[in-house]
């Protein structure tokens, strides 16, 4: 895609990668002319601005020169660590002339911008090249084979690299060695190249193709590998880019034909090898792999051909070409749009015509219209892979089951063939283990679960609990599992039948009678727990006094009594009772507040007389647990749930569990866990967590306790789901209900559960503890997840119905790519928190590969590295 443009015929230069900001140099190209057949001559140097949207480039300076030239280059000799401007300009002229120009000083405006210049070539100088491992020295070119090495320091006195070539003939291309500082290497017209060794000043090795057809317009150094290079051929009958390696220099290494005509000029990329840029006579500029021959970018360019391309030194993405329609070009091999830039294009075209009248009409000429074609728009993409200044050197990732997949490109020298690359591809593949307390927890409740050992593990549970509620919560769940429980759980509450015996028994006995009690305790103690016949008989002495005393309460049988019918409440009840009114006698006794009389009448009278007695007992008594013997009479319990206070929820629970029917016991429980739960203090808040622990309701407890409780930490998470399990296995066996059928709440919380085991390793663990009879996407999803992550199907399980359909990814998206093989699994390491003993980070074992996938083992040194096994997974049985 094209950035900018500036309308000059000229070579062109690159401000070095120091620099900043960017700055394109040009100066007047030798041999060419425009329009206007001026022999002027300047040099002008532009800025890149990215920022600005036009096509132009602001020009910082123009200097006005009395030479033309064949080659610009931009060193960064005496370039400071700040990256202002400076370094040095490298002219090639015409008359075997090489000028230095300061950059600097002609952005500055000085007059005099020339350090130094000498003469000492023959013919015009074509090629030019800075030694990247010491800036000062300067490689040229020119006609009669000749070659001089410049020092910067020392500019009077140039240097050869040795005897001239024969015969002689003219130097087109130079180039310093990119790896090795000490070799040149120079090609020219005849199509043969020669390396040389500055040590040893003389040549080392020649390049020639064997057709007599390449006419070498372009050199280039790999820029990794030391032994590489390119050569460009010019002649339309061989157009085509040679690469070479001077290891076996008998034949081209590769051949590039993907010009249909002579080929002009090349550029290598620094930043990344697998990019090389050429442009030829058939007008077109082409990105190819030299690795494979493949072109990744045509760029898109008019009709002209293009002289000259270079890459931008600071930004790898930016290209610059030199065509002969008097233009230089920037382009980015990114791709982009071009809307904005055509509609600037068209604003310009009609801005440039103004207001004008041109045919006296008194009206100015309206807006320049544009012919609209169809919405269209023109997108230019990028490269077809990435370029290296983009991929990441190292990397990771996190997949499901907790696997961390970790790469790295290592640098490796090399030895051996060509094709060999010199990074190396690690990959890791290891298991992250974060939690090691919340899997040894979850392995104890497994086991637990499956050993049916549920009395064994509440009861460490209750021995392991720091306060006292958690103690009591584990005590409930424990008493689920054990006989009588609404016994344990009245035991709990507080109640023992044994203890509240006695306290009755205390009450009951008269003070003598205590007394007497400790006096008959005393001697059983003398007696070593064995009653004596005086105690027996004084025992059995007070037995007969109480039948006696009791006795004489009764009437006599034997005497005479006088049946009462006046007028007064006694006679009206005495004939009420002869003629068999049982209801009036209850009544009028009832009004004379003789409320015994009333009920042992009622007793006689029948259940529906009793009952009715009953309430108009409860309505006039007003004492302190009326209402608690209203509703253990009545029967009532759930008055007693919906209107006890708060504070005495224990009672009313232990009242539920004494005189509850079981099929209301649930229900009772539940209605006094709501409201606990709606209660504003937190402390009675969490004890609805009992109520609803004895009610069997496992959804309810989730939800009390995920509002009571922080459920963010997965040890907070472990918590709940070892008292939910407890608590269905607990409904389970006591109540015979179908627990596989769960709430929405309590599947999310499951679901969560499972993904944190499995975010842990645990895959067999998340399959065990995931709802089964669930219809909710996630869960299932989840599951899906997890068999194929196990790798086979789960016993007992079918397999789960996608809920989700599946996509094919379409060709050409990110994946594996021809000449890039996918790795063999192998087995996974494992990552330990801080504070473990971790293997030694250099500690490296090479994994077992699958043998089946031997034929997908990749050619490229790329390695798969495991270190210690992974953390041990709970079987399922």
């Amino acid at each position: 895609m094209k950035l900018k443009e500036v309308d000059r015929t000229a070579m062109q230069a690159w401000s070095p990668a120091q620099n900043h900001p960017i700055y394109l140099a040009t100066g007047t190209s030798a041999q060419q002319l425009d329009a206007t057949f001026s022999t002027n001559a300047s040099l002008e140097i532009f800025e890149l601005d990215l920022s600005d949207p036009s096509l132009d480039m602001k020009s910082c300076a123009t200097f006005s020169s009395s030479h033309r030239y064949h080659k610009l280059i931009w060193g960064p000799y005496k370039m400071d660590s700040k990256g202002d401007v400076s370094g040095v300009l490298i002219a090639g002229g015409e008359n075997g002339n090489i000028i230095l120009y300061d950059p600097s000083k002609i952005i500055a405006g000085d007059k005099e911008v020339v350090i130094a210049q000498n003469d000492k070539h023959t013919g015009p100088v074509r090629a030019l090249d800075v030694n990247i491992f010491q800036t000062n020295l300067v490689a040229s070119g020119a006609n009669e084979s000749e070659i001089y090495i410049w020092d910067l320091n020392n500019f009077a006195t140039p240097m050869t690299p040795g005897a001239k070539t024969q015969p002689p003939e003219d130097i087109s291309c130079i180039a310093w060695n990119r790896q090795v500082q000490h070799i040149l290497a120079s090609a020219s017209p005849s199509g043969r190249a020669t390396v040389w060794d500055l040590r040893k000043n003389e040549p080392i090795i020649k390049v020639s193709d064997h057709s007599n057809r390449m006419h070498c317009s372009g050199l280039a150094w790999h820029p990794d590998v030391a032994t590489q290079m390119v050569l460009a051929s010019e002649d339309d009958r061989l157009p085509v880019i040679q690469m070479w390696d001077l290891r076996f220099a008998s034949s081209p290494l590769r051949v590039l034909e993907n010009h249909a005509r002579g080929i002009l000029a090349i550029a290598w990329s620094m930043a990344d090898p697998e990019l090389l840029l050429s442009c030829g006579k058939d007008a077109k500029i082409l990105c190819s792999n030299p690795n494979t021959g493949e072109v990744l970018y045509e760029l898109p360019t008019n009709t002209q051909w293009c002289f000259d391309i270079q890459w931008c030194p600071r930004n790898p993405a930016v290209l610059s070409a030199a065509s002969f329609d008097g233009r230089i070009s920037v382009y980015s091999i990114m791709g982009g749009s071009t809307d904005g830039l055509r509609q600037k294009q068209v604003d310009k075209l009609s801005s440039s015509f103004g207001n004008l009248d041109p045919f006296g009409t008194g009206q100015p000429l309206p807006p320049l219209q544009i012919p609209q074609q169809t919405a269209q728009h023109s997108i230019v993409l990028p490269l077809k892979k990435p370029p290296k200044w983009i991929r990441r050197p190292v990397g990771a990732s996190f997949s499901f089951g907790g696997k961390l997949v970790t790469f790295e490109n290592v640098r490796m020298p090399s030895h051996q063939g060509a094709e060999q690359q010199q990074q190396q591809h690690h990959v890791f593949i290891s298991q992250v283990v974060t939690e090691k307390e919340f899997l040894s927890r979850s392995d104890q409740l497994q086991q637990a679960v499956q050993s049916q050992g549920f009395i064994n593990y509440c009861q460490k549970k209750i021995d392991a609990s720091q306060t006292e509620f958690e103690k009591n919560v584990w005590s409930f769940l424990k008493v689920n599992f054990e006989d009588d429980s609404r016994g344990k759980y009245l035991e709990l509450l507080g109640y023992r039948k044994e203890d509240l015996g006695k306290k009755i028994a205390l009450a009951l006995n008269k003070v003598d009678g205590a007394n007497v009690a400790l006096k008959d305790s005393d001697q059983v103690a003398q007696s070593d727990g064995e009653e004596s016949p005086a105690a027996e008989e004084q025992l059995l002495g007070e037995h007969i006094k109480e039948e006696k005393e009791e006795s004489e309460f009764l009437p006599s049988s034997g005497g005479t009594f006088n049946i009462s019918v006046s007028g007064d409440i006694d006679g009206l009840i005495t004939q009420a009772l002869l003629t068999g009114n049982f209801e009036s006698a209850v009544d009028l006794c009832l009004h004379d507040n003789r409320m015994a009389d009333a009920i042992i009448l009622a007793i006689a009278g029948g259940q529906e007389l009793l009952a009715r007695t009953q309430k108009k007992y409860f309505a006039k008594s007003q004492s302190k647990i009326t209402r608690l013997i209203t509703a253990v009479v009545m029967k009532n319990w759930k008055e007693i749930v919906e209107s006890c206070d708060l504070k005495n929820w224990r009672e009313a629970l232990a009242a539920v569990l004494t005189y509850a029917k079981p099929d209301e016991f649930s229900a009772l429980c539940d209605l006094l866990g709501t409201r606990l739960e709606n209660e504003g203090d937190s402390l009675l808040q969490t004890q609805a967590c009992l109520c609803y622990i004895c009610a069997g309701n496992v959804e309810k407890l989730v939800a009390c306790w995920t509002k009571a409780q922080d459920g963010s930490h997965p040890l907070s998470l472990q918590d709940l789901i070892e008292k939910v399990v407890i608590l269905r296995k607990a409904v389970q066996l006591t109540q015979a209900m179908d627990t596989s059928t769960v709430g929405v709440l309590l599947a999310a919380k499951m679901s969560q559960y499972a993904n944190l085991l499995a975010a842990q390793g645990s895959i067999a663990a998340a399959l065990a503890f995931l709802p089964d009879n669930t219809n909710q996407p996630n869960i299932m999803q989840l599951r899906d997840r997890l068999c194929r992550a196990q790798g086979e199907p789960v016993a007992g399980h079918e397999s789960p119905k996608i809920p989700y359909e599946k996509q094919q990814l379409p060709k050409g998206r990110p994946g594996p790519v021809a000449g890039h093989h996918q790795m063999p699994r192998v087995q996974t390491q494992q990552y330990y928190p801080h504070g473990e003993n971790p293997p030694p980070p250099g500690f490296i074992m090479h994994g077992n590969v699958n043998p089946n996938a031997a034929g997908q083992l990749p050619t490229s040194p790329g390695h798969m590295h495991t270190q210690v096994p992974p953390y041990p997974q709970p079987q399922r049985k």
